[in-house]
């Protein structure tokens, strides 16, 4: 499949001011500095410039490199100040960048923020016109798809009124309609779409997902809704600190987000790992495995969950509850274990004392899970602390396992198959055996 989008160690740079401390700059500072500079470059035009303690140079993105294929949904993740915007920017050319090299094939309709590419004095009549010319299209083919837009943004009542006067909301459900309706080879969306509502967001996820798997059309989606960027996109790009530090599936890509990695986090392992708790109880130490031949946090799919820790308690009477629980990357409970539900009592003791926990064949999909704890005492929580984490990876368990990235679910069982071939005459059901209505 052929790249639309060529990045190549791309680059911009940003000048930052920093005010000195405690002192107003007036206009005549900047005037005195300004022709204090000047004569400088006059007189001595080869000399080095001093350090300008008052400006500093901040790298938005930094040797940013990537390829994205026709007909791909992209999500483009990373903390608040990572580069995503910054990147949109460039790819819609609204940006030049400082160094580098963007190539793109096609059209980009981009909304990037409310009201992208609309004026706010005119009506939203005008503005479907004006946004379509913009694009690139005629007058004949905006006329053609304009019922499509109108009916799509549910804004027939106010289409004429200025869109200065338009709701947040409302503003985004006409601009993404334009956007997603006026056939650009490329659509570039920010987060604009969290200020619409639960219903348009689902909305607009469907039509993006028609546009790229219908229409073979490239999306860019920037948000921070985990549940929309995984139903969306197929892969995905993880921004960090201006850097690429992964672009891979969507699944590895956010697993890597949600777990606070970089591309050089290296896993410790988590039987050497202590938690220091106030008391009544305290965690000091905790694995995944056995005590005495501790294995990495890592598990195929199919193997056994061993949980242990060491804990100390100056409780001196009651039962106490022991609650392990896995989330998602979503943060969705999926498994949860206590000795409650077994009908293995714990009583409380003043001592140090040990616990384990297993589950057989855990089979959960591959992917990161947080281990979180709880612990009760006659109905009071003592304790709620994360653990740590816990990967789980694909094996032999599934021969097919590369194909579970595009069915996902929550678990993997194993299933017995059966297959014939049945001659048409042994499947005719005549009408004797019909059943009969009452």
């Amino acid at each position: 499949m052929s790249a639309v989008i060529k990045v190549e160690s791309l680059s911009k740079k940003y000048i930052i001011r920093h005010q000195t401390a405690g002192r107003y700059v007036a206009l005549r500072d900047v005037l005195t500095n300004g022709a204090i500079n000047l004569g400088r470059r006059i007189l001595h035009p080869f000399a080095e410039r001093p350090p300008d303690d008052q400006h500093e140079a901040f790298w938005a993105l930094k040797d940013v490199s990537f390829e994205i294929n026709q007909g791909d949904r992209v999500g483009i993740i990373g903390r608040n100040g990572a580069g995503k915007s910054t990147l949109l920017k460039i790819l819609s050319r609204i940006t030049e960048p400082t160094s580098g090299r963007v190539s793109i094939k096609g059209r980009v309709a981009s909304l990037l923020e409310v009201g992208t590419g609309f004026h706010p004095e005119l009506t939203g009549r005008e503005n479907i016109f004006l946004n379509g010319a913009v694009l690139g299209m005629s007058k004949a083919e905006i006329k053609r798809k304009f019922d499509e837009i109108v009916d799509f943004a549910e804004v027939e009542k106010f289409l004429d009124t200025p869109v200065k006067r338009y709701s947040s909301g409302m503003y985004v459900r006409l601009a993404f309609a334009v956007a997603a309706h006026l056939e650009p080879e490329i659509l570039v969306v920010d987060e604009v779409l969290a200020v619409g509502d639960a219903q348009f967001q689902k909305k607009c996820l469907g039509k993006m997902q028609d546009v790229s798997a219908k229409e073979g059309r490239t999306v860019l989606f920037v948000s921070h809704n985990i549940g929309a960027i995984n139903s969306l996109c197929n892969t995905g790009i993880l921004l960090q600190n201006g850097l690429c530090v992964k672009n891979d599936n969507i699944s590895s890509v956010l697993n890597m987000y949600m777990a606070g990695s970089d591309a050089n986090r290296t896993d410790t392992d988590p039987c050497r790992s202590e938690v220091t708790l106030s008391k009544p109880i305290v965690i000091r130490k905790w694995g995944v495995g056995t005590q005495r031949e501790p294995v990495s946090h890592i598990l195929d799919v199919g193997s056994d969950l061993n949980i242990w820790l060491i804990y100390e308690s100056i409780l001196e009477k009651g039962n106490l509850l022991f609650v392990f629980s896995l989330r998602d990357i979503y943060g969705n409970v999926v498994l949860v274990l206590h000795n409650g539900l077994e009908g293995y009592n714990i009583r409380a003791s003043k001592t140090t004392a040990y616990i384990n926990a297993m589950i057989k064949n855990i089979n959960l999909r591959p992917g990161s899970y947080k281990l979180g704890l709880e612990i009760w005492a006659d109905r009071e929580k003592k304790l709620d602390i994360e653990l740590g984490r816990i990967d789980m990876l694909y094996s032999s368990f599934f021969s097919g396992a590369e194909h579970f990235e595009n069915f996902p679910s929550m678990a993997l069982f194993r299933s017995e198959w059966s297959h014939n071939f049945y001659a048409e005459e042994n499947i005719k059901i005549s009408a004797d055996n019909m059943p009969k209505s009452h």
